[in-house]
């Protein structure tokens, strides 16, 4: 019997070791660049991009860069959730260009707000938009560790590392982009001890105001 959402949650814990041994299909990693395509971001406008490293020589490349976590060398894949640099009008208009297409929307409905962002994001300075696509970045990976979950495949998300030098290393600012988070994927090891803790959280009463 498949799992309910909540028992999946449940299941889902920050996998410490994975068994590097055990590949994503291509039928998973497939669901789960689809689901990165279909996050949810301020506004529509995807400010990401995802890196996907496979390769063994690619990730034990990473590990000194992440402050040597096994997870990053023995995971079946590692994500590198990636920001666009700065927010153009250009970049806004191509959204526009996208949603005229894709909904058939004559230009004329869509200008109010296409000239609202473009005025908003030209005045807001740059600390303040890398700051909103973070937030954005963050997004991504919340909804690929609940996709994840509910799709019974292991993940550690991963904060501490050194994002320059893997923006070197993977060429990412040649491509206007900077690394803001980290997420390998996989299947974890039997003997990985925290797979069989009790997870740790506070009662809902504790964390939900209802009103």
């Amino acid at each position: 019997m498949a799992k309910t959402t909540l028992e999946s949650l449940q299941w889902r814990y920050a996998t410490k070791k994975f068994d590097a041994t055990k590949k994503l299909s291509e039928e998973k990693l497939s669901i789960l660049k689809e689901s990165f395509n279909l996050t949810a971001t301020s506004y529509g406008l995807q400010p990401l991009k995802m890196v996907v490293v496979s390769t063994s020589e690619i990730k034990q490349k990473l590990v000194p860069l992440t402050m040597h976590q096994p997870q990053v060398n023995d995971a079946s894949h590692v994500f590198v959730i990636c920001t666009e640099a700065g927010m153009s009008s250009e970049r806004i208009k191509e959204y526009f260009d996208l949603v005229e297409t894709t909904r058939n929307t004559e230009r004329s409905i869509l200008a109010p707000f296409e000239t609202f962002l473009i005025n908003d994001f030209s005045e807001k300075s740059e600390e303040a938009i890398n700051i909103w696509m973070a937030k954005q970045a963050y997004l991504a990976l919340g909804n690929l560790l609940t996709v994840c979950a509910l799709e019974e495949i292991d993940s550690c998300p991963i904060e501490g590392f050194e994002p320059k030098k893997y923006d070197k290393l993977l060429q990412l600012t040649e491509k206007g982009l900077q690394s803001v988070l980290v997420l390998a994927v996989g299947y974890r090891a039997d003997d990985d001890l925290f797979s069989t803790l009790e997870k740790v959280r506070k009662g809902v009463d504790n964390v939900i105001i209802d009103f």
